[in-house]
């Protein structure tokens, strides 16, 4: 069902069905309520309409009915519906901060022209609201999270919370899919980033190496160290310590770590005196550790302690919004890098990287732009690889304009945030046919929201 711009509460049947006729006829959705309290219930801070409502309610007036709507989101406009001896109150109304008042019996172009402009105003404060969550997101120092595809969003919505706090985080995602991006993120935003930022890969170390690079050792604690080293986790002292793939390490090094994080103390291999830490430790992934731990394979206390808050990271393909702009991103990045060109995509060649199922994620996309930098656009028609071959499978002239069609679709709808009304401006076409060609591509304006 198509979400209301107009909410109204009257508890007069007839005036409802002449309104819902009306604004039918404007192609302006409406959801109408005969009383207040399932009307309230219906409206939320993300609320993106009008609330039009009659003064005169049982239980419930119009200025308690504004109120509660206020205390949702002030910037939901109301508009009052006012009999010929209610000018006196729908004044006090405008003063409490009700949008506009109409009187009955009321033109209909008059309301019709009233409510579009309320609406207009609804979505200006949700696009400053989301414009200044914007800014601060990008005003931070240090590495972005790119991205604006709801799965993304959620990310960072996740992340916010856990900047300014020493919690211990698990990252889970497939390979590639920008996990150790995500952690150092984490700590260039938080209040550790004056600190070191530690990152072992649990499984590209020898397991006999693993313990002494995570501990370190003192001269003379086995064959071969001859002077001491500090470890991993000392000289992240302050800082953060980034374990990947910690699915990997080794079960007597968990029982070791584990009694790092519990008591903040670590003792380097051939030492008797133990050292103070304070270290924040970011995990990450591919793995099911809970799984894992159950079944034995990962010791479930150390799981527990690791995972105080777990976020999921998206793979690529169900964030395909995202794909043209993190191309353009590594494409850029890689020019600078070889002192090339780099040539823009065109809406064809875009639709098909959206359409591709990344196994390789975020990794697989930067080293194709890479190529495409150093090759040209022929490095997206190279069958000698199976990305390229995935690509860019044969395709009918009309899969093609399907294609091409959608990448449009999704590229104003996300411009947009999922405007419906601006979208159509932005494409010139009817609200009824921009909803038929969502439909038929599988596109939902809720997927487009800040």
């Amino acid at each position: 069902m198509t979400d209301p711009e107009v909410i109204f509460i009257d508890d007069d049947p007839h005036i409802r069905q002449a309104i819902a006729q009306a604004l039918a006829l404007e192609d302006m959705p409406v959801q109408c309520y005969g009383e207040s309290q399932s009307g309230l219930a219906a409206i939320s801070p993300e609320f993106e309409g009008v609330v039009l409502c009659d003064y005169n309610m049982p239980c419930m007036d119009a200025l308690e009915i504004m109120e509660r709507v206020q205390a949702m989101d002030e910037s939901i406009p109301v508009i009052i519906l006012t009999g010929q001896g209610d000018i006196s109150t729908a004044v006090t109304a405008m003063q409490r901060g009700a949008y506009d008042f109409i009187e009955k019996p009321f033109d209909h172009d008059e309301l019709i022209e009233l409510l579009r402009h309320a609406l207009e105003k609804r979505h200006l404060a949700l696009e400053n609201r989301r414009l200044k969550a914007q800014l601060r997101h990008f005003a931070r120092p240090g590495p972005r999270i790119l991205g604006d595809s709801p799965a993304m969003r959620t990310v960072v919505l996740s992340i916010d919370p856990l900047l300014d706090n020493s919690a211990n985080v698990l990252l889970r995602g497939e390979t590639g899919s920008g996990k150790d991006a995500i952690a150092r993120y984490i700590h260039e935003n938080s209040n550790r980033s004056d600190h070191n930022f530690v990152a072992i890969n649990c499984g590209a170390v020898p397991e006999n190496l693993i313990e002494s690079e995570l501990f370190g050792h003192e001269k003379g604690a086995f064959t071969g160290a001859d002077k001491r080293r500090i470890g991993k986790i000392e000289h992240a002292q302050g800082g953060t310590l980034f374990l990947d793939e910690v699915e990997s390490m080794p079960m007597l090094l968990q029982v070791k770590l584990l009694r790092v994080l519990e008591e903040q103390r670590v003792e380097r291999l051939g030492s008797n005196h133990e050292i103070d830490v304070d270290v924040r430790v970011i995990a990450a992934t591919k793995a099911d550790l809970r799984s894992l731990s159950e079944q034995g394979e990962f010791r479930s206390d150390l799981y527990y302690r690791l995972n105080v808050v777990e976020i999921a990271i998206p793979p690529l393909r169900e964030r395909e919004n995202d794909i043209p702009m993190l191309f353009h991103h590594f494409a850029l990045i890689a020019a600078a890098r070889y002192d090339r060109e780099s040539i823009p995509l065109n809406a064809a060649q875009a639709a098909r990287l959206m359409r591709h199922d990344w196994p390789g994620n975020v990794r697989e996309l930067r080293n194709l732009a890479e190529r495409y930098v150093l090759l040209g656009p022929s490095a997206l028609d190279d069958s000698g690889g199976d990305t390229q071959a995935n690509i860019t499978g044969r395709e009918t002239l009309g899969e093609m304009i399907d294609g091409f069609e959608r990448s449009l679709l999704v590229s104003a709808l996300n411009d947009c945030q999922g405007s419906i009304k601006d979208t159509m401006v932005r494409l010139g076409i009817a609200r009824k046919t921009l909803y038929e060609k969502m439909k038929k591509h599988g596109l939902d304006k809720s997927d487009f929201k800040a």
